[in-house]
């Protein structure tokens, strides 16, 4: 072969492999694509609207990520079935106390993407301790919930009552004046809506609340061994159970009187604790309530102490995937479906829920090569200002002082804390069974926590095995 042939066969060899290099580097850029699932309660398509629409714009291997707002009164329920079968979602909404139960269904971050380090300086503490096990990260908060005060301004002026009450202390000598009992004993304007259990929205996160204050270890009540044997455990209780003890020198509240969220926004009690969800719930029912929230009591010379119950975004452990129809583009290799589909659930997850600087970098699941993109707006600050839901982020907490009414939350989602369960609903009816019984007089106040030890104990033992 001449010199002139052995030339003209180099190039074309260069050519060929130049070809084929640029066909490798265009299928590195994009060799896979997935489509995600999310389920959420509460929260309807909006808040995640634009946020989900940027990012897929952005990320080439998701091809769409779609939101179901599912029913609360069914959800968990649904949630497990669809999980068992195989079909459910690839990301979903889980409460805070859902973890020891929910967890060989999740598939946990990967840290090298959501480390524990960053994600404690992310969020509040309460987050890292109810979604974090044995250092790795099960799930993400886009908001955090916890108690404050209610307190009717009118009821307060016309008692004479010039600010609403910091500590408990305080509140207890609020009481009286804002009482009101007719002389056949009736109550007819209460102080406080708390005592009992089935007519006080969330009686027993009050409780369980009263027990940290008291200094009960949260894992004595929680998915340990309960031990409600201590002096503490009995002295919340009885705290508790004051205000509808007509013997009591602070007696306001019986079982006999409307749901407590129903009495606060008619007027017929001066204060409860609750939530910020319940904001919008007095809104709607009476628009013309002058309320406003404070920071939640404490005790004197105590360390301070909220409650938490909120609801965090985990990603499915395992997941049937379909088939792509005839013309789309791969999945994913063959054994590498599984594993990609949670891969880009976590990264949307981490784009949805951390702070970036103004940009984020999106990684390929197979190449791992990472690629920049400029954000021009905080998906979970979108997020907290289409829901006016408190922050779970610390950088946004800040943001939450500016409302009136988020800001006591705000501020307690700093101090809260919670207790993981291994089921939640069974715990919360036997908590609430025994303050039932001290009502009634049934049980003593001993023999009503010695029970309820005993049941919790069972119950766990039951879900263990």
């Amino acid at each position: 072969m001449n010199r002139k042939w052995k030339k003209i066969l180099s190039l074309i060899v260069v050519a060929a492999f130049s070809v084929s290099l640029s066909g490798c580097l265009k299928q590195a850029e994009t060799p896979y694509q997935v489509s995600l699932e999310m389920w959420g309660v509460f929260d309807d398509s909006d808040a995640y609207q634009d946020s989900i629409q940027t990012y897929v714009r952005m990320n080439p291997h998701v091809k769409e990520i779609n939101y179901r707002k599912m029913n609360i009164d069914t959800y968990e329920k649904d949630l497990l079935d669809a999980l068992a079968a195989g079909n459910g979602p690839d990301i979903f909404m889980m409460k805070n106390s859902w973890l020891p139960s929910f967890a060989n269904k999740i598939s946990p971050a990967d840290p090298a993407m959501i480390g524990e380090r960053g994600y404690r300086d992310a969020f509040v503490d309460v987050a890292a301790e109810d979604f974090i096990s044995e250092a790795k990260v099960y799930a993400v908060p886009l908001s955090v919930d916890s108690l404050a005060l209610y307190y009717n301004k009118d009821m307060f002026n016309v008692a004479g009552i010039a600010t609403p009450p910091r500590t408990w202390q305080e509140l207890l000598r609020d009481v009286r004046p804002l009482t009101k009992i007719d002389e056949y004993g009736n109550v007819i304007q209460s102080a406080m809506a708390m005592g009992t259990a089935y007519n006080v929205n969330r009686s027993t996160d009050i409780l369980s609340l009263l027990f940290m204050q008291f200094g009960v270890a949260a894992n004595s009540f929680g998915q340990t061994r309960a031990d409600f044997s201590s002096s503490s455990a009995a002295d919340s209780m009885t705290f508790y159970t004051q205000f509808a003890k007509p013997s009591s020198a602070y007696y306001t509240w019986n079982p006999r009187l409307d749901y407590s969220i129903d009495a606060f926004y008619q007027g017929k009690s001066a204060m409860m604790i609750n939530y910020s969800y319940q904001i919008e719930t007095i809104r709607q029912k009476n628009a013309k309530l002058n309320f406003g929230v404070a920071p939640l009591p404490q005790f004197e010379n105590n360390v301070p102490v909220n409650f938490a119950n909120y609801w965090g975004l985990a990603v499915s452990k395992n997941k049937e995937v379909k088939p792509v129809s005839e013309g789309d583009q791969p999945m994913a290799p063959a054994g590498k479906e599984n594993e990609l589909r949670v891969f880009e659930s976590w990264q949307f997850l981490s784009y949805l829920a951390f702070p970036h600087t103004g940009k984020i970098t999106l990684v390929n699941g197979l190449t791992k090569n990472p690629k920049e993109f400029p954000l021009t707006a905080d998906p979970a600050e979108k997020y907290l200002e289409a829901t006016k839901k408190p922050a779970a982020r610390r950088d946004l907490i800040m943001a939450n002082q500016d409302d009136i009414l988020l800001a006591p939350f705000a501020s307690g989602n700093l101090i809260a804390r919670s207790f993981q369960q291994f089921n939640p609903e069974e715990t919360e009816r036997v908590l609430a069974e025994a303050i039932a019984r001290v009502n009634s007089g049934e049980a003593s106040i001993v023999d009503a926590l010695n029970l309820a030890e005993s049941r919790i104990n069972i119950l766990n033992g039951d879900v263990r095995r």
